[in-house]
């Protein structure tokens, strides 16, 4: 057996020199390669050089099959995502083992920061490629380092429910760079701005078709209902005019609930499984039945929490005076809430924009990040900014039960009122 150099490590080659070449092992490993060449295909990710080479006299003197060859087909794939077709061409599969020996990969010229990725995982020669921990350490820093979109950014205004707040849905999940700027609007791709103008076309066309059938509505109704109240008026005997401007009051009172009622839940505004609190702090809000208080704290939180999940209120606590008058700036920079979201070394941000209903300003996102304990929350957060005070409205939870966490949260900011 061959010796081993001091302070390193057999090559492979050198090993299958000393291991021998066994008898018409070229021939069955040739005979493999063509049964594999008709099994698969024409298909670059499948052939890399180590796979697809010719099969000579020392054909154990190849470079072996092993983690190299999934990190080709890595490549391989990224290369087609990216740009739309693979490295190679792929009409013929003798063609394509011939090529992926002899010629190099056609440039990744669309790849952007992921070019020299893909170009280094479609080394022809497998020891040249990078190890696994290696390249993803290089795609971390990637993902880390991508810049984050303008927030509230091109988004489009919906007419305001007067319950619900309006939603304004925008492509893509924002990953936060720690402690980075924000890109200037003028750098995107002029072929992003040219995508985006039909959507917007679309936009207006369905807006203009919403207010056509509301005007049609408006005057359907101003040309029958009256119609209809007189011919009822006339059939049958017929009320007095004193007697049909009393029957509205009834109907006020028996819909308009009492004080008791709205404190325990009863009114229809509030769902099933919710009552709404009058908090001693000032403020109405719908909370969960069940769910506990906990006076107001230092930080000027009122909080009420059933198991994993907790609901944060601060009603009024920091002035925009000293924290400025940009809700978003605020939410993503100077919230005291979300302090855990800016520590944290890894931590995600969606769905935020600024929202403007009824003269007020808020902000809105969706946050992830993980606690002291380990846990993965969900977290759903909004900033109101009223005469000069940031309220804070903020639902945690366990990152798997998303849903319940927006449950809680559209009811919270659904029924909030400040009464000061």
């Amino acid at each position: 057996m061959a010796a081993v150099p001091p302070g390193g490590q057999a090559r492979w080659d050198e090993a299958a020199v000393a291991s021998g070449a066994r008898s018409g092992g070229a021939l069955a490993a040739e005979r493999a390669r063509q049964a594999r060449m008709a099994v698969v295909g024409p298909v670059t990710e499948r052939w890399a050089p180590e796979q697809a080479g010719p099969v000579h006299e020392n054909w154990q003197l190849a470079a072996p099959v092993g983690p190299a060859t999934d990190l080709w087909a890595l490549g391989a794939l990224l290369f087609r995502a990216v740009q739309g077709h693979a490295p190679y061409p792929e009409e013929s599969t003798a063609e394509l083992v011939q090529l992926v020996c002899a010629e190099p990969p056609a440039y990744a010229e669309e790849c952007g920061p992921l070019r020299p990725v893909v170009e280094s995982l479609l080394r022809q020669d497998p020891t040249e490629r990078p190890d696994f921990e290696e390249l993803g350490g290089w795609l971390r820093s990637l993902v880390r380092s991508a810049p984050e979109p303008e927030a509230g950014s091109r988004v489009v205004p919906v007419p305001p429910d007067p319950r619900r707040l309006p939603i304004v849905r925008r492509r893509g999940e924002l990953v936060r760079r720690r402690r980075a700027g924000l890109p200037d609007a003028h750098a995107r791709h002029k072929r992003d701005r040219e995508e985006g103008s039909s959507p917007s076309r679309l936009g207006r066309t369905l807006l203009v078709l919403v207010l056509l059938l509301l005007a049609g509505a408006v005057a359907y109704a101003m040309l029958f209902m009256p119609k209809q109240h007189a011919s009822h008026g006339r059939s049958g005997t017929g009320p007095t005019p004193s007697a049909g401007r009393s029957s509205p009051a009834p109907a006020r009172s028996q819909h308009s609930p009492s004080a008791s009622d709205t404190q325990a839940g009863g009114t229809s505004s509030v769902p099933a499984g919710f009552t709404l609190r009058k908090d001693p702090e000032g403020f109405d809000i719908a909370v969960a039945k069940g769910w506990t208080r906990t006076p107001k704290n230092g930080s000027g939180e009122v909080v009420y929490a059933h198991g994993d999940f907790e609901l944060l209120v601060v009603p009024g606590r920091d002035g925009s005076a000293a924290y400025g008058s940009d809700p978003m700036a605020y939410q993503r920079d100077k919230e005291r809430e979300l302090q855990p979201y800016r520590d944290s070394s890894w931590a995600t941000a969606t769905g935020l924009r600024t929202i403007e209903v009824g003269g007020r300003t808020m902000a809105e996102g969706q946050f992830t990040w993980t606690d002291g304990q380990g846990r993965d929350l969900y977290v759903r957060n909004m900033a109101i900014l009223l005469n000069g005070r940031y309220h804070i409205l903020q639902v945690r939870g366990p990152d798997a039960d998303r849903d319940e966490v927006t449950r809680l949260y559209e009811e919270a900011t659904a029924t909030y009122r400040y009464t000061g």
